[in-house]
């Protein structure tokens, strides 16, 4: 990225784009792997936002993705969030089943768990990231692969069924070529999976991070992708998994998550059975540890009937979300927003042009 000279507003706000860049804005999530037995990592953050600042500003500096920060705040306005106004940052994940190996892909909660392995001595680590993912009917595969490419700046040949899909949709004049650069959906970097046409990749349009919007692939912010792209390697372990519902252990209680259905994958006869059915392991763990888990089943059926992203306790006497919050130390989020130099595919710092072709989404 670089800030050029051009007159007057549109020159400070590129400018202030570049240098956010290069601070805190591009923070990814790094968590040292939970040694007591929990399966959470992170902390739920409440932030008071400067007048300036949307949702999705505040979603991106978090690194959380678009329905991450709606779902966790469902009364405040996207684009006007108001004057004294909390906004809830979900920054807490609750692990996906193991093993902890590779990536671990959840489609319902719309992100990704990267497990590197350790070098003798250092401790293990999880680095996770928020994904678009694919919109109705054109499903990303559930299963295991590996990642068998990587490509730098890549071009894009938009296969005949994109094309027809936009010249139904209206597009009559979409491109049929995108070379490499920030306006290619593509993204400027990209990591193939075994799967045909699969790729995690960078996005000319991150603010759609989070939302249903690829063509099967595994849209990142351009910022994520600059920082995964250079440590993941070929062969590494890819698993895609389908779990709305996510259940862990955080100091010695049980928590739950709820991501929304896609209905897509196969949606269970009945949820709250598929609840007890994913329960039931951590109760037998318990059980042989001498731990005895008094769940509040009325709490998890509540869970289980809207959205919420946030862990919560579903053992009796577990913390309201109320009392969660009240508990969480309010910060002052006054980071200048982002600039429309940060709506393409560019990432932190100058990344070299190949000649790598793709012809997949």
């Amino acid at each position: 990225m670089k800030a050029e000279f051009v007159p007057g507003y549109l020159s400070r706000m590129v400018l202030t784009g570049y240098l956010l860049c290069l601070g805190l804005l591009c923070q990814a999530a790094t968590f040292n792997l939970p040694q007591d037995g929990s399966t959470v990592v992170g902390s739920l953050r409440v932030v008071l936002p400067s007048p300036d600042n949307t949702l999705v500003d505040i979603a991106r500096h978090f690194n959380v993705g678009h329905h991450e920060i709606t779902w966790a705040n469902p009364e405040v306005n996207v684009w006007v969030p108001g004057s004294g106004v909390k906004v809830v940052v979900p920054t807490q994940f609750i692990l996906p089943p193991k093993p902890w190996e590779g990536v671990i892909l959840n489609i319902p909660q719309r992100r990704l768990f990267y497990f590197p392995k350790p070098r003798k001595g250092e401790t293990a680590k999880v680095i996770t990231y928020p994904v678009s993912i694919a919109r109705e009917g054109w499903s990303t595969p559930l299963g295991k692969t590996t990642i068998v490419g990587k490509y730098k700046d890549p071009a894009w040949f938009v296969p005949p069924s994109i094309r027809q899909e936009k010249l139904e949709e209206g597009e009559r004049d979409f491109p049929t070529y995108f070379p490499p650069g920030p306006n290619n959906p593509m993204g400027m970097l990209a990591i193939q999976t075994g799967f045909q046409g699969i790729f995690i990749h960078g996005t000319n349009r991150p603010w759609g991070v989070g939302m249903r919007v690829s063509h099967g692939c595994l849209h990142l912010y351009p910022e994520d992708a600059q920082e995964i792209f250079p440590r993941i390697e070929t062969g590494t372990p890819v698993r895609v998994v389908n779990e709305p519902y996510v259940f862990g252990l955080l100091d010695n209680s049980l928590v739950m998550a709820n991501y929304r259905i896609v209905p897509e994958y196969e949606i269970p006869d009945n949820t709250f059975m598929k609840a007890i059915l994913a329960i039931a392991p951590y109760l037998e763990a318990g059980v042989n540890e001498g731990i005895l888990y008094n769940v509040d089943w009325r709490q998890v059926q509540g869970l289980l009937d809207s959205p919420h992203v946030i862990p919560m306790g579903i053992t009796v006497g577990a913390r309201s979300l109320q009392e969660k919050l009240i508990a969480t130390e309010v910060e002052l989020f006054d980071w200048p927003p982002y600039g429309i130099d940060a709506n393409d595919a560019r990432a932190p710092g100058k990344i070299p042009y190949n000649d790598n072709t793709l012809n997949n989404d």
